[in-house]
């Protein structure tokens, strides 16, 4: 039987069981079993223990709960606070003014985190209250800041791109200097929208605030310092060469800890709450990684990753054709799968189809952690419009009107970094070329 005739029974297997309420991790593992039981001749009880074994016995996937530690730890201390009262004065001058709090506070956050529900949720306590109580239109302040929190996915360090680095065999300090730039190209993307959207709509925007003097908004910049000291612990011990992913995790979660420690807000309570959350969301991401290679052996047992890419090849695609194929294939995933699960889900089908394009790697590594952040803010499966639902008390549809242009937004980044694939690729190439 032809191998592309499993695809679709495997889909539709894998759709049922998600629509049934199963856990993404327990429907995988279903799915690989019936894969196993019918189109593949192997032994279950020897393929199922090393395929999972190989996945989560990865030295590369013990920097993953460390992040996510680190973020747990931060989303219970004061940083949050900080960093609105450290960066409002200074925005206060460009159109849309406080509104850049959202974007900026994410893009700082996000390079101390990693995680974008935890920067959304974090940034989204201190400034969605503060922006509703000064006047600012709430569509575009939530929009702004589901779309912002998204940047814990791009800038390093990156949960996601852990994943995708364990998965794709893909160096992930290169992965992490490959996030730089693009992240930098979508907060000015995102800020762009909001002075637009302000100079169009200044019927909408409250009155301005009186300018602080310079004197007090330096002195403001101080409370930034301990986000910027465990930025450069972080990110500078990676970019300098002398840490790799997961000894910069275990500075992290130490720099963290000490911020939350002098900054009053560390108690044994909120230790054991950042542990036990760590705890949790590191197992279900092992759990999805490890069903996830499970069912990758059985695919490729079965054939379909070979026969996909030979059917792709027939089709005799462009890069750019395969690019905007897989872009459609992420976007229509990411309605009912979290990023995670989609990377680990696909990285075996489709890897083989972008090395025989001879696309970069690591630059398809940024392009897919982009379209996961699409997938982010994507009804009805969108943490981000979750989290900020729970923030806000608005319903889905309306969070999800309000981030629209804000999707928009990222289908641009991803039509930019196509055109100009230098954007993520360019900084991991010089720096390691220089070492």
């Amino acid at each position: 039987m032809d191998p592309l005739f499993y695809s679709p029974v495997l889909a539709l297997a894998l759709v049922l069981l998600l629509a049934s309420g199963l856990w993404v991790a327990v429907s995988l593992i279903g799915v690989a079993l019936l894969g196993m039981l019918l189109f593949a001749d192997a032994p279950i009880e020897l393929v199922m223990p090393s395929s999972i074994w190989g996945a989560v016995s990865s030295w590369t996937l013990t920097a993953l709960p460390l992040f996510v530690w680190m973020g747990e730890i931060l989303f219970r201390t004061k940083l949050a606070d900080d960093l609105f009262n450290g960066l409002a004065p200074w925005t206060n001058r460009l159109p849309g003014r406080l509104m850049h709090v959202n974007v900026i506070g994410c893009g700082i956050f996000a390079a101390v985190s990693g995680s974008s529900a935890a920067t959304a949720a974090t940034v989204g306590q201190m400034s969605l209250p503060e922006l509703k109580r000064r006047g600012y239109d709430e569509g575009t302040s939530i929009g702004s800041l589901a779309a912002s929190g998204t940047l814990g996915l791009l800038i390093p360090p990156s949960i996601i791109m852990i994943v995708y680095g364990v998965s794709a065999n893909v160096s992930i300090a290169r992965l992490f200097l490959a996030g730089v730039l693009p992240g930098l190209l979508m907060m000015a993307l995102f800020m762009g929208y909001i002075m637009i959207w302000s100079l169009l709509n200044r019927d909408r925007m409250p009155p301005a605030e009186p300018s602080l003097p310079m004197r007090e908004r330096i002195k403001r910049l101080r409370l930034l310092l301990p986000t910027v000291l465990l930025i450069i612990a972080v990110i500078g011990s990676i970019y300098g060469g002398v840490a790799t992913a997961t000894e910069a995790a275990t500075l992290g979660v130490v720099g963290s800890l000490l911020v939350a420690l002098f900054s009053g807000s560390l108690t044994w309570e909120n230790f054991k709450e950042s542990l036990y959350g760590a705890t949790r969301t590191s197992c279900m991401i092992g759990f999805i990684i490890a069903a996830a290679a499970f069912l990758s052996v059985v695919m490729g047992y079965a054939g379909i990753p070979r026969a996909l890419a030979t059917w792709i090849g027939t089709l005799e695609l462009s890069p750019y054709g395969l690019i905007f194929s897989l872009t459609i294939l992420f976007l229509i995933l990411g309605c009912f799968l979290d990023g995670i699960s989609m990377v680990v889900l696909t990285t075996a089908v489709i890897m083989p189809m972008v090395e025989a394009a001879h696309i970069d790697l690591i630059w398809f590594g940024i392009f897919i952690v982009l379209v996961v952040e699409i997938a982010q803010i994507t009804p009805p499966v969108g943490f981000n419009l979750f989290v900020v639902q729970g923030l806000t008390g608005y319903d889905i549809l309306r969070v999800a009107r309000a981030v629209l242009p804000f999707f928009l937004v990222l289908c641009l980044g991803i039509l930019l970094i196509t055109i100009f694939p230098e954007i993520a690729t360019w900084l991991p190439r010089t720096m390691f070329s220089a070492t």
